[in-house]
């Protein structure tokens, strides 16, 4: 079996509960960076350090990577063979 091409795969995960994972940590906590400005002023937008590690870049970047990582092949579990 082939190896997936690295540079296709560059935003795709191991699983794609993980992705949905690290888009669901991520994407909040870029949204909470820019709605926390007017109370806490440029601090909050340290939390789009964080969030852009978790997204991989922008959320653009994470759609493409859940798209990929969607499509990436797997390999088949073995059967129990009851």
């Amino acid at each position: 079996m082939s190896q997936p091409d690295p540079v296709l795969a560059m935003f795709a995960s191991r699983s794609v509960p993980r992705h949905l994972v690290r888009g669901a940590l991520g994407l909040p906590m870029l949204v909470a960076a820019f709605a926390l400005v007017p109370w806490l002023g440029p601090l909050a937008l340290l939390l789009v350090v964080p969030a852009v590690v978790l997204l991989r870049g922008c959320p653009t970047c994470w759609a493409l990577g859940l798209a990929q990582t969607c499509a990436v092949p797997r390999p088949a579990r073995p059967s129990t063979g009851d």
